[in-house]
Protein backbone atom coordinates (compact mmCIF):
# COMPACT_ATOMS: atom_id res chain seq x y z
CA UNK A 1 0.00 0.00 0.00
CA UNK A 2 1.64 3.28 -0.93
CA UNK A 3 1.11 6.14 1.26
CA UNK A 4 -1.25 9.13 0.42
CA UNK A 5 0.40 12.51 -0.72
CA UNK A 6 0.71 14.93 1.87
CA UNK A 7 -0.74 18.06 -0.54
CA UNK A 8 -3.56 17.75 -3.21
CA UNK A 9 -1.52 20.56 -5.06
CA UNK A 10 2.20 20.23 -5.26
CA UNK A 11 2.69 23.28 -7.40
CA UNK A 12 1.25 25.52 -4.74
CA UNK A 13 4.46 26.36 -1.91
CA UNK A 14 4.39 25.98 1.46
CA UNK A 15 3.85 28.84 3.40
CA UNK A 16 6.99 30.31 5.78
CA UNK A 17 6.79 31.53 8.83
CA UNK A 18 7.02 35.37 8.16
CA UNK A 19 4.62 35.32 5.28
CA UNK A 20 2.06 34.10 7.73
CA UNK A 21 2.94 36.24 10.28
CA UNK A 22 2.62 39.21 7.95
CA UNK A 23 -0.94 37.90 6.99
CA UNK A 24 -1.34 37.70 10.32
CA UNK A 25 -0.27 41.29 11.01
CA UNK A 26 -2.52 42.64 8.21
CA UNK A 27 -5.38 41.73 9.50
CA UNK A 28 -4.72 42.84 13.13
CA UNK A 29 -3.35 46.13 12.33
CA UNK A 30 -4.26 49.19 10.06
CA UNK A 31 -2.03 50.29 7.66
CA UNK A 32 -0.22 52.96 9.33
CA UNK A 33 0.32 50.88 12.03
CA UNK A 34 2.07 48.16 9.83
CA UNK A 35 4.29 50.86 7.71
CA UNK A 36 4.92 52.07 11.67
CA UNK A 37 6.34 48.19 12.94
CA UNK A 38 8.41 47.97 9.33
CA UNK A 39 10.10 51.49 9.84
CA UNK A 40 10.91 51.00 13.16
CA UNK A 41 12.68 47.26 12.40
CA UNK A 42 14.48 48.29 9.70
CA UNK A 43 15.81 50.77 11.85
CA UNK A 44 16.95 48.29 14.11
CA UNK A 45 18.67 46.17 11.28
CA UNK A 46 20.34 49.56 10.16
CA UNK A 47 21.41 50.20 13.73
CA UNK A 48 22.76 46.62 14.18
CA UNK A 49 24.95 46.73 10.83
CA UNK A 50 26.28 50.63 12.05
CA UNK A 51 27.13 48.57 15.33
CA UNK A 52 29.25 46.24 13.51
CA UNK A 53 30.38 48.81 11.06
CA UNK A 54 32.18 50.28 14.21
CA UNK A 55 33.30 47.18 15.86
CA UNK A 56 35.23 46.13 13.32
CA UNK A 57 36.75 49.33 12.99
CA UNK A 58 37.52 49.75 16.22
CA UNK A 59 39.51 46.67 16.05
CA UNK A 60 41.54 47.82 12.86
CA UNK A 61 42.65 50.93 14.58
CA UNK A 62 43.61 49.17 18.02
CA UNK A 63 45.91 46.21 15.55
CA UNK A 64 47.39 49.43 13.76
CA UNK A 65 47.67 51.46 16.91
CA UNK A 66 49.87 48.44 19.13
CA UNK A 67 51.93 47.53 15.88
CA UNK A 68 54.95 48.87 16.55
CA UNK A 69 56.64 50.48 13.65
CA UNK A 70 59.58 48.60 11.63
CA UNK A 71 63.39 49.65 11.91
CA UNK A 72 64.47 50.77 8.61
Amino acid sequence: MQAAPLRANPALPIPSVAGALRAVEAVLMRGGQRTARRNAWTSVLEDRRRAKDRHEAEYVLEAAATQRPHAT
